[in-house]
């Protein structure tokens, strides 16, 4: 399998066969260094975990959910067929075609919104084959080479992911989040149709300055914002 070439400010390990988000969050509480980038590319599966260390409130921090999903939408967007259409969740979840293919996941060494966290994981998981009848018993899951992506090796996908997760670093640093949101805005799954985010269903109108959803709901419109989906570290 060739190996991962790692862009400036990342670098990192296969896992072989052992979980990248775990071990991952395992070395940024032992005080890894940001930029460390654990992976696991199996022939069904990707894998990977990405450390950081934000310098920033956790209630801001957390812009680095949606941001990482940018840097994927566009990496894959240069790899594959230009007929393959790439899509974000708001919560995480990668579409490919329409059909969720991935989810990015996003744990923090704390849950205090206010608090400058030591680090914080964000997390990869894609579906590159298919796996056993979900097309039957999942219609809406599918697989990266079922989309026509046959020819997108995966390890280059995943350095093309940082590579993009880097750009979209410094456009922040420079820029703020306007670019960000209007990026997101525009590929952004389930506009204007009914969803249920973090256990909440409604219809999502989009994001607030700084990409917090707005779900509708009858009268009521509720901000419910990224911190919510933070999850516990393993």
């Amino acid at each position: 399998m060739t190996d991962v070439d790692f862009p400036p400010l990342f670098n990192g390990y296969a896992s072989a066969g052992d979980d990248p988000l775990t071990l991952a969050c395992r070395a940024a509480r032992d005080g890894t260094e940001a930029g460390l980038v654990i992976h696991d590319i199996a022939p069904d599966t990707l894998r990977a975990a990405a450390v950081f260390a934000p310098d920033v409130p956790l209630h801001k921090a957390v812009i680095m959910l949606p941001l990482c999903a940018l840097g994927f939408q566009n990496a894959l967007g240069v790899l594959a067929p230009p007929v393959v259409a790439i899509h974000l969740g708001w919560d995480g979840i990668i579409y490919v075609n329409g059909g969720r293919c991935g989810h990015l996941t996003m744990i923090a060494s704390t849950d205090d919104s206010d608090a400058l966290p030591d680090w914080l994981v964000i997390g990869l998981h894609l579906n590159l084959t298919p796996l056993g009848d979900d097309g039957g018993t999942d219609p809406d899951r599918t697989a990266l080479y079922a989309e026509g992506c046959g020819d997108v090796a995966a390890p280059d996908l995943l350095s093309a992911w940082l590579r993009h997760t880097l750009s979209w670093l410094d456009t922040w640093d420079n820029q703020g989040i306007a670019p960000l949101h209007r990026e997101w805005s525009g590929l952004a799954h389930g506009l204007n149709a009914a969803v249920t985010l973090a256990g909440q269903t409604g219809t999502l109108l989009g994001a607030d300055e700084y990409l917090n959803a707005l779900l509708k709901s009858g009268d009521e419109t509720t901000l419910i914002p990224l911190t919510r989906l933070l999850k516990d570290a393993p």
